[in-house]
């Protein structure tokens, strides 16, 4: 009986698709007019459905034609034609950018209609995985705005009202959330036999072509990558994949977490690496633990914010993804956040195995491309105060919920990050440093550290104040130790999770946490901040600012967007020495220190993070220092009210802000009249620790 329900729903899904081409193709043909609607609409009908039409031929060619039949410019040409509306020389008259629709057609409705196209934008990929039921739901989306407009110009209107248009798109959204939602969940915990697992394990990576049946945008920078990947022995490709999976391994061992339970594990890297992730897949398998991997995407149902969280290629355009990171300011209301919680519930609890041996994400980041830095635009959707709290409520409790079902004290995850040939004509020297800089022998760090720990662990603040133009003055709150034969406040981070080695790190106190936090240069999560200045009282960020923009509104607007993620306030959850001078040393030879991940510029100073712990929700798993000790410091005053209302205590988020050691004018350990300097004008003064300098 199911199996006939299932017959009969595919079926009607292919007559509903093969029906909204079909009428498409009609509104895009040459025969067609725009008689039956507004001339000053016509534009943005006529271009989408144009591209709409571009998409309905790929998927026709996807279907009919063997892979790697088409030659290597042929497939590029194919992929630009899908990405071009996007990309920047064509931007400023796309019919993706709400700053254009909304010079035409008034910032309300053009932000609507923008959104329409960026829906039909996110299924590029759908073509190429032949997610069937994802595009036709889109193009019936722009049909039904279509035939809005149709029906106001044949009422004697140029339009249908913008509020007729957001109950569109309002009920798009709703319709469709438990359906995308458990398609999502099912790709974040399913087996590993899927699109992007094959495309890894049975591409001929040897055959660069093989990029482009990704569905990916890719640019002659993915292509270079590959093509160095495949020159280098593969002893090399094998010692990148060990390190990786190594530190993955080691996630759990450290932590005291039963790798045993587990049997996935999510891999996210960027178009390019295939052949390392290829050894990562063979690595994991031998621990146990099959591969997951799934994609970023562009879809209001699976992005937050501009961010790209999944496998992914080169972003065509990263002003067109900001312009968007807000697009639920369009339809936001508590009605839907409670239907997406639910949605997201029922698919958890659908999945609940799958969830339980989900062992957490690995991922491989890239680098070297110039810094972005956006441009605000008014026309873009915004939250309102009220949409705000609300996108906060949603995070807090869909953070709860999938650590009830992903236990955060039984899962993990490790990051590590290499160069692209975007960081410029030195990459392969470049890579080959971040090779050194990613495989370094944690134990000279580890006994290195250990000597640094023994010195904070007598202390009861630690002063940092900067140097060069940095205008960093800071007391950072230690807690305080029970019992120092075995208790310890900083945890000494060798290559595990957080590759490469190099750090001891504690959660402050807050209370006793107080000055300014300055960087004259940070680059955090792919958005560049100047002068970048926060100020912390009793730990929480009381002011900020920055000078990316002329207006101070606009600069303060993009912290808390951006950095505090909308809230009033966040504390600063980590306090951290980095200690890997390589790095640092690498960056000064290639002037990279600007294109460098936080993972890897973390290491080359201190850092504070500001959000949550490094603990969130496994707060109470004992956790041991190489030396037996148990670090202790992993609660503050606001995670400790988990016990009392758990909707205070996480923040989830938590971001690393890192003060170089060319900035730097020292870091000192104090206790009453007691000083210990650990770092003096960009070096380690620290008896013990003078090796670094080296």
């Amino acid at each position: 009986m199911s199996e006939n329900k299932e017959a009969g729903q595919d079926t009607l899904l292919r007559e509903r698709f093969a029906l909204a081409a079909a009428r498409i193709r009609e509104i895009s043909g040459p025969q067609a007019e725009s008689g039956n609607i507004s001339g000053d609409f016509w534009l943005y009908f006529d271009r989408t459905a144009s591209f709409a039409v571009r998409l309905l031929d790929a998927w026709e060619r996807q279907g009919a034609e063997e892979t790697g039949k088409a030659s290597l410019d042929t497939l590029r040409e194919r992929c630009r034609s899908l990405y071009e509306d996007v990309l920047p020389e064509n931007y400023d008259r796309c019919c993706g950018n709400p700053a254009y629709l909304s010079g035409l057609y008034g910032a309300d409705t053009g932000r609507l209609l923008a959104f329409v196209y960026m829906e039909l934008y996110s299924q590029i990929p759908s073509v190429y995985e032949r997610d069937q039921e994802a595009m036709t739901i889109r193009l019936e989306l722009f049909l039904e705005v279509y035939q809005a407009f149709v029906c106001a110009f044949e009422e004697g209107k140029e339009a249908p009202a913008s509020g007729a248009l957001q109950q569109i798109i309002y009920w798009f959204v709703s319709d469709y959330t438990e359906t995308e939602t458990e398609k999502r969940v099912g790709s974040q915990l399913g087996t590993s036999q899927d699109f992007l697992y094959r495309y890894v394990m049975e591409s001929d990576l040897d055959d660069i072509r093989y990029l482009y049946a990704s569905g990916e945008y890719i640019t002659e920078q993915e292509e270079q990558l590959a093509v160095y990947l495949n020159g280098l022995p593969p002893e090399t490709i094998k010692k990148i994949a060990d390190t990786f999976t190594e530190g993955y391994r080691m996630g759990f061992v450290v932590a005291g977490k039963d790798l045993a339970k587990k049997k996935t594990v999510n891999i996210r890297f960027p178009a390019g690496f295939e052949r390392v992730i290829r050894q990562a897949v063979s690595n994991f398998r031998e621990i146990g633990l099959e591969s997951i991997i799934y994609r970023a995407s562009a879809s209001i149902f699976h992005r937050r914010g501009a961010a790209r969280i999944g496998f992914c290629g080169a972003a065509p355009n990263k002003q067109f993804l900001y312009d968007h990171r807000e697009d639920e300011a369009l339809f936001l209301d508590r009605r839907y956040i409670g239907r997406k919680l639910e949605a997201q519930k029922r698919a958890y609890e659908r999945y609940r195995e799958w969830a339980d041996v989900h062992g957490g994400p690995a991922c491989l980041e890239s680098f070297g491309e110039t810094p972005f830095v956006p441009e605000e635009k008014e026309a873009a959707p915004h939250l309102d105060g009220m949409q705000r709290q609300l996108s906060l409520e949603y995070t807090a409790a869909s953070g709860r919920l999938v650590n009830e079902y992903i236990k955060g004290d039984e899962r993990s995850f490790t990051i590590i990050a290499f160069p692209t040939p975007a960081i410029g004509p030195a990459f392969p020297e470049i890579f080959d440093a971040i090779i050194e800089v990613n495989t370094l022998d944690y134990t000279l760090y580890q006994k290195i550290q250990q000597i640094m720990i023994d010195t904070l662990d007598q202390a009861e603040y630690v002063r940092i104040r900067g140097a060069n133009g940095n205008r960093t003055d800071l007391c950072v709150a230690l807690q305080t130790l029970r019992d120092a034969s075995r208790e310890t406040l900083f945890e000494n981070c060798v290559a595990d999770v957080n590759i490469p080695v190099g750090e001891v790190f504690t959660s402050p106190r807050l209370e006793g946490t107080n000055g300014l936090l300055h960087v004259t240069s940070v680059y955090l999560n792919g958005l560049e901040y100047k002068d970048l200045a926060l100020t912390f009282c009793d730990g929480m960020i009381t002011a900020y600012d920055c000078r990316n923009f002329s207006s101070p509104e606009e600069n303060r607007k993009y912290i808390r967007d951006n950095v505090l993620f909308h809230h009033d306030s966040l504390p600063m959850g980590e306090f951290a020495i980095g200690t890997n001078t390589t790095a640092y040393v690498a960056a000064r030879k290639y002037h990279i220190a600007d294109r460098l991940p936080i993972l890897i510029a973390e290491k080359m100073g201190p850092h504070f993070a500001v959000g949550d712990t490094c603990y969130s929700h496994s707060e109470d798993l004992p956790v041991y220092n190489p030396d037996g000790r148990e670090m202790i410091a992993r609660d503050n005053a606001c995670s400790l009210l988990r016990h009392t209302d758990e909707t205070k205590a996480y923040f989830n988020c938590h971001t690393d802000i890192t003060i170089p050691y060319d900035e730097l004018g020292e870091v000192t350990a104090v206790s009453g009249q007691k000083e210990w300097p650990i770092i003096r004008a960009g070096r380690f003064v620290l008896p013990g620790c003078e090796e670094l300098n080296q």
